[in-house]
C-alpha cells in the first residue's frame, strides 16, 4: 500500500478531478502515504496518491507529542506507519476558560435549590474541553486539509476529538476498514479518460436502448418478447474490445451469450423504468407491451415519414 511514483506529465487535468469521488471525501490514508504523496504542479495544496487527487484526510492515531499555544494545539499523531503534525485550532470554549474558584460559589448556592442551569452548562463545557484537550498517549481522530509548512507535511484540522477506546474496539474496526478502502479505492489507479471501461459499459447500454427504440419506430410493434430483439444487439457485442491476451484466442460461448442477455436485460429495464414498455404479468413468458401513447406516436411518425417520402 504505497503510492506509485508519478511524473508531472501524468498528472490528470484539474477540470477532471471532480470526477473522482475520493476528491470530495476525507481519505482514510496511512500517515506514511500522506507524507509521501506527490503535490500537484497545477494547484498547490492538492496531492496525488495513485493519480487520485486528495486534499483532505481522516486520521486516527496516538498522540506522541503536544505543544499548546494561545490559539491552537499542535499534536503529533502516530498511526503505526508514521507521525504527522496536526494543527488543531482552539474553540471559543477553550479560549474563554474561567477561573474555577469564581464559578464554584455559584454552583454551590444553586445546588441547594435543585436543578442549576448554570452548573449543568459548566459541566457540558468541561466535557467539551476534555474532548479537545489531549495528553500524550491518548487516542485522537483528526479530519482536515493537508498542508505543507516549512517543508513539512501537516494536517490543518477542521474536526478533532479524543476517542475513548478502553477495549480497542474503535482501533480494531479502523484497522479492518482501512485495508479494504485501499484495495477497493485507493490502490486502483483512476481512469479519467473518456474511453474508460466504465464509460464504455454505460455507452453500450445506451446504444442498445437506442437500437431497440429505433426498431419500435420502424416496425409497428405493440408487444414483443426479448428474443425478438436480442439479435439486434449482436453487433454491439462484436464491437466491444477484447480483453484477452494477444496469444489467446477469444472464446465465444456461454459467456458471450450471457453478456448479450445481460445487456438486453439492462436495456429493457431502462425502457420499462421510463415507461416505454411494460409487462402485464410477471411470468416466464416475458411478454412486453408497448404503452398505447408511445405506440400511437411511433405509428404516426412512421405514417408522416412515409407521406413525406411519397410527396
Amino acid at each position: 500500500m504505497q503510492a506509485a511514483t508519478m511524473d508531472p506529465g501524468e498528472e490528470p487535468p484539474s477540470m477532471l478531478w471532480g470526477l473522482d469521488p475520493i476528491f470530495s471525501a476525507f481519505a482514510r490514508l496511512y500517515v506514511r502515504d500522506i507524507l509521501q504523496m506527490t503535490e500537484s504542479t497545477q494547484v498547490p495544496g492538492i496531492y496525488f496518491y495513485n493519480l487520485h487527487p486528495i486534499y483532505k484526510v481522516d486520521v486516527l492515531g496516538t498522540v506522541v507529542y503536544k505543544r499548546e499555544r494561545d490559539d491552537f494545539f499542535c499534536y503529533g499523531v502516530d498511526d503505526g506507519t508514521g507521525v504527522i503534525n496536526c494543527l488543531c485550532w482552539k474553540s471559543d470554549l477553550l479560549k474563554e476558560e474561567r477561573d474555577p474558584t469564581k464559578s464554584g460559589g455559584k454552583h454551590s448556592d444553586g445546588a441547594q435549590g435543585g436543578f442549576n442551569l448554570v452548573s449543568e452548562l459548566e459541566k457540558l463545557r468541561q466535557a467539551q474541553r476534555s474532548r479537545c484537550r489531549l495528553e500524550i498517549g491518548e487516542l485522537l481522530r483528526v479530519r482536515g486539509a493537508v498542508k505543507t509548512s516549512r517543508q513539512q507535511r501537516e494536517i490543518m484540522a477542521s474536526t478533532y476529538y479524543k476517542v475513548n477506546d478502553p477495549v480497542m474496539a474503535v482501533q480494531i474496526a479502523w484497522m479492518m476498514e482501512v485495508p479494504q478502502l485501499y484495495r477497493q479505492c485507493y490502490d486502483k489507479p483512476l481512469q479519467l479518460q473518456p474511453d474508460a471501461t466504465g464509460d464504455s459499459d454505460v455507452s453500450t447500454v445506451s446504444k442498445a436502448t437506442n437500437i431497440i427504440r429505433d426498431f419500435f419506430k420502424q416496425k409497428s410493434v405493440t408487444r414483443f418478447r426479448p428474443y425478438d430483439v436480442q439479435d439486434l444487439l449482436q453487433p454491439l457485442m462484436c464491437s466491444q474490445p477484447q480483453t484477452a491476451p494477444a496469444d489467446q484466442e477469444p472464446v465465444a460461448g456461454p459467456s458471450a451469450c450471457r453478456q448479450l442477455r445481460q445487456l438486453l436485460k439492462e436495456a429493457l429495464q431502462i425502457l420499462e423504468d421510463e415507461g416505454t414498455v411494460y409487462r402485464k404479468v410477471k411470468s416466464q413468458d416475458e411478454v412486453y407491451h408497448m404503452r398505447r401513447k408511445v405506440a400511437t406516436s411511433y405509428i404516426s411518425c412512421l405514417q408522416s415519414g412515409s407521406a413525406t417520402a411519397s410527396t
